[in-house]
């Protein structure tokens, strides 16, 4: 049945269409009210002028859909074919920075909390999202220093010998160890954390006292005083959260720039009536077809007297269709997301607004914490629209940043950085290591140093590996990297100024990634953020997350850093593997010298730079480096 024909018979019901090309792929998902009129509209005569239609319609030979009971469902199952598919000709979200969760960890048999920036169906709980992003950090840490519930990847499967310092300074109960803490104590304090999470701050302070004045009736005064810290803490965090619901409710607001067939979008994130956050979108090859469904409202280049702000309509051209581009945004963006804000303001109108709003209502509903109807408004003067238009001038700002190529703020570079790899704190200190040998023969490694905006030369390290055979890149990583941080535990012990990197950086894949991280675990190292950068794809591998590989958009400054660190790790380890080369190629007719072995013949030529030197250097210069007997030998094998 040919494309035309099978048009006919489609359903005038609501659903999914799939538009398919001759190799199968799916290159468009779409939805409509009434699919057979939905469908059969691209083909209608003066469609085909549009170039972007017509594109479409050359590729496509097939069609699939998928009937739903309402406009609302459509909504839903467009959305996770999109994410699912990801169709050539649909827009699809590409951002390097997502919302950071808390996640508990309920599926293990001694729970943890970690800051996230994925959601899986694994059992845990997630919390979130969290504005600004470190807000997620000092969360999981007060968890950590109230609650003791640990964050280290240590496996809690089996029993170790000594915990870690974690334990010893009162943030975790050491459930690594056996007999330092009981399921019942540790279960006791999941529940704590679990009921803090979900902001039932009066059921859980309820339950804290309960306890306290167990302990205080059973005489366990230091265990009835914890609980009363943690009553107090518990108290003063539900008092601030009443003073931020008093000042106003939550909204999104999004903004947008234009130009050249690339696209800006700041979104601006309102909490309790405050700017708690920003946040940037970008595409530059935004998808070849757009169908104008409905037209944007026209909006008047006017001044509004309420808010005396000037009000200019966005530049629509016919390349680009912004109704048709928010509404995709705006289900990729809330459809199916653990927290919609009450209140979303956006530029322009489109089609699916209202069905959008009830179905994002309704996910709000099935929610047991304070559900909300969602509103989605496109306001058209006064305090609303000036927020609008200030989004829309940040966006404007954001898009010179990107693309005119304007040098970024190096501050801005550590934070993205810092977002982009869920770091813990600000990025200060980088140490990047590499391996460089050929065939396994004169194996190195090098370390280079970023810090506090610019390569840091006078703490570049050069290794000789030492315990390894032939060509093993994993085990040579292991040895450097153990090398490396055994020194720094060692000088840690001297001097207190000593730490570790905000980042060690591995230039290879997994295999290396993992390698380092067994070096660290070996010398009791944990929580130490841990990433490798794969040279072909350039895609970043975070210690923890390897399941979910981190591509960078190839003008994103984060990844432009990155590649820095790893090509200069990799200038510096090739250099030192050449000059190794040379000394051993030249070091040949030395070690033909009765007396002279490998270690003379390595400080021979570190000294006098070549055999040519050492054959014209006099007894006196020879000495001051070797024996007088291993002098004279070597005088006397050049004199020969």
């Amino acid at each position: 049945m040919d494309l035309a024909a099978k048009i006919r018979t489609l359903p005038a019901s609501a659903g999914v269409y799939l538009y398919k090309n001759a190799e199968g792929e799916v290159i468009y998902v779409g939805k409509a009210k009434n699919l057979r009129s939905r469908v059969a509209s691209y083909f209608h005569e003066g469609r085909w002028e549009d170039s972007k239609t017509g594109t479409l319609v050359r590729e496509a030979v097939d069609v699939d859909y998928i009937v739903v009971a309402n406009n609302k469902e459509a909504l839903a199952l467009e959305n996770n074919l999109i994410k699912q598919r990801k169709p050539r000709f649909n827009i699809l979200l590409r951002d390097d920075k997502t919302y950071p969760y808390v996640k508990l960890t309920l599926a293990e048999r001694w729970p943890r909390v970690y800051v996230t920036r994925r959601l899986r169906k694994d059992g845990s709980e997630y919390y979130g999202p969290y504005f600004p992003a470190n807000l997620a950090y000092r969360i999981v840490d007060l968890i950590h220093r109230n609650f003791l519930i640990p964050s280290c990847k240590v496996d809690l499967t089996r029993y170790h010998p000594r915990p870690c310092l974690q334990y010893y300074i009162k943030r975790c109960l050491g459930p690594c160890v056996e007999n330092l803490t009981t399921s019942e104590i540790y279960q006791e304090a999941v529940r704590d954390v679990k009921l803090f999470l979900e902001g039932r701050p009066t059921d859980l302070s309820r339950s804290l006292r309960q306890r306290m004045e167990q302990a205080a009736a059973a005489e366990e005064f230091e265990r009835a005083a914890r609980y009363r810290d943690l009553i107090s803490t518990v108290e003063q965090l539900q008092e601030r959260q009443r003073i931020a619901a008093a000042e106003g409710d939550d909204a999104d607001v999004f903004g947008y720039h234009y130009e050249n067939g690339m696209l800006a979008v700041n979104l601006f994130h309102m909490r309790a009536g405050k700017m708690v956050d920003r946040r940037e979108f970008f595409w530059e090859d935004l998808p070849e077809f757009a169908v104008p469904e409905l037209q944007p409202e026209p909006i008047d280049n006017r001044r509004d007297v309420a808010s005396n702000v000037s009000t200019v309509a966005p530049v629509v051209t016919p390349e680009f269709n912004p109704g048709e581009f928010f509404s995709a945004l705006l289900k990729q963006l809330y459809i199916g997301q653990p927290y919609v804000p009450r209140n979303l303001y956006v530029p322009v109108d489109f089609e699916d607004r209202e069905a959008l709003e009830d179905l994002l209502s309704e996910q709000e509903a099935d929610k047991s914490v304070r559900p909300t109807r969602v509103h989605i408004l496109v306001p058209q003067r006064g305090d609303k629209r000036s927020l609008i238009d200030l989004a829309g001038n940040n966006a404007k700002q954001s898009y010179d940043q990107r693309f005119r190529v304007l040098k970024p703020n190096a501050r801005k570079i550590q934070e993205e950085l810092q977002e982009a790899l869920s770091l813990p704190e600000l990025p200060k200190r980088i140490e990047c290591f590499d391996i460089s040998h050929i065939q396994g023969a004169e194996t190195v490694a090098s370390m280079v140093v970023w810090e506090d905006g610019k390569m840091k030369k006078s703490d570049y390290r050069k290794f000789i590996i030492r315990t390894v055979e032939g060509v093993d890149d994993f085990a040579s990583m292991r040895e450097v990297v153990a090398r490396r941080y055994k020194r720094v535990q060692e000088e840690k012990r001297i001097d207190d100024k000593k730490s570790m990197p905000s980042l060690v950086l591995i230039d290879g894949g997994l295999g290396q990634l993992h390698a380092a991280a067994a070096a660290l675990d070996s010398l009791e190292i944990i929580n130490q953020p841990l990433a490798a950068i794969a040279k072909r794809e350039e895609i970043l591998y975070v210690y923890g997350q390897e399941k979910d590989p981190i591509a960078l958009d190839h003008h994103s400054p984060v990844l432009h850093l990155i590649q820095l660190i790893r090509d200069e790790a990799h200038r510096f380890a090739v250099t030192f593997h050449r000059k190794r080369r040379q000394m051993r190629d030249r070091s040949t007719e030395l070690l033909e010298i009765p007396g002279v072995g490998a270690s003379t013949t390595r400080r021979l030529l570190e000294h006098f730079g070549s055999v040519q030197a050492v054959k014209h250097a006099d007894a006196s210069a020879l000495s001051a480096v070797v024996t007088r007997s291993q002098a004279e030998a070597i005088q006397n094998h050049f004199r020969k």
